[in-house]
């Protein structure tokens, strides 16, 4: 027990290296990482934004980071796989914590956010944030597209996210439309993966919709995205319901037909290639959750998110 840690969260002395907490134990953040608001010297950004008021359907994505944080203590403190690293040797990383958000009065949340983050991404760290509804990724975007320019949007997902808003709706089914009318993203560099529903609008983005998802491999999409976006800067995210839903059943709007978790995690493990400037990933709703599965599948794949930035940071 000497070698082992309590706490890690708060009582780290860096923000590098693995943590050692009992996996039952210990204070949760994001796979032990410290919290901290100090932003010098680090690499990657962990901000949770407990918002879900723009759901259509079920709500309360509002306590996805707390279960994705509270599933993510199983990745702490061995080498990540499939990266065969301790991701945090590569890279510093902490957990900012939450954006905190007025839940009675929602149009100031969207400057909220986009506040919390330029302040994130104005340090040179690369930022991750988990949701919450996909509504938060609006703001999300046009802080890193202030920062980098429009984006390709690499978007996992079963639905499209582009119906008609006024610029004004707090809306999580709207967001990909507003960035793509704003010039926030290039929807010709832009990609949609499991798609599994109709919307008005494409916007010229690409779709690889679910049964073409079904039929291809691994391999395969992840050539189609890699040729589609080519070098351009991307932001990556990822709504849990691109899953089936036997793989993510604690989300908002579920829909059936969707890829397994093994399936999707090994598309995200062969994007190395991808300029990745920022991601996040949403919609886990754990009141509709079983032992975990939905947690755990967004946790692993915010791991993989953090896995990919490792690499990027290995090779420079």
């Amino acid at each position: 027990m000497a070698s082992k840690s309590i706490d890690n969260a708060f009582t780290a002395k860096s923000v590098r290296g693995a943590a050692t907490d009992p996996t039952y134990a210990g204070a949760l953040s994001f796979m032990r990482r410290r919290y901290s608001k100090s932003l010098e010297g680090i690499d990657a950004v962990v901000l949770g934004i407990p918002f879900d008021a723009a759901v259509s359907n079920r709500p309360g994505a509002r306590f996805g980071p707390q279960a994705i944080r509270r599933a993510s203590a199983i990745f702490d403190n061995d080498p990540q796989y499939p990266f065969s690293r301790d991701l945090f040797e590569a890279m510093a990383v902490i957990d900012y914590g939450d954006v905190l958000l007025d839940y009675g009065n929602h149009q100031q949340t969207p400057g909220l956010i986009e506040k919390e983050a330029e302040t994130i991404i104005a340090s040179g760290a690369f930022l991750l944030g988990l949701g919450g509804d996909h509504f938060i990724t609006w703001p999300l975007l046009k802080a890193h597209a202030a920062r980098h320019g429009p984006l390709a949007l690499v978007h996992f997902d079963a639905h499209q996210d582009t119906w008609d808003d006024d610029g004004q709706r707090i809306d999580h089914g709207s967001f990909v439309a507003r960035a793509a009318r704003e010039g926030v993203i290039d929807p010709a560099r832009s990609i949609q993966i499991g798609i599994r529903t109709h919307a008005p609008q494409d916007f010229g983005i690409k779709i690889l919709h679910g049964y073409e998802v079904e039929d291809l491999s691994a391999q395969a999409i992840a050539d189609q995205i890699l040729a589609h976006v080519g070098d351009r800067a991307c932001y990556l995210t990822f709504d849990i319901d691109c899953l089936d839903p036997a793989f993510a059943p604690g989300t908002g709007t579920p829909v059936a037909g969707g890829p397994s978790s093994a399936k999707i995690l090994s598309v995200l493990r062969k994007l190395q290639g991808l300029d990745i400037r920022g991601a996040d990933v949403v919609e886990v709703a754990p009141a509709y959750d079983h032992a975990d599965v939905t947690a755990i599948a967004g946790a692993t794949v915010a791991m993989y998110m953090l896995g990919l930035k490792a690499e990027r940071l290995a090779g420079r």
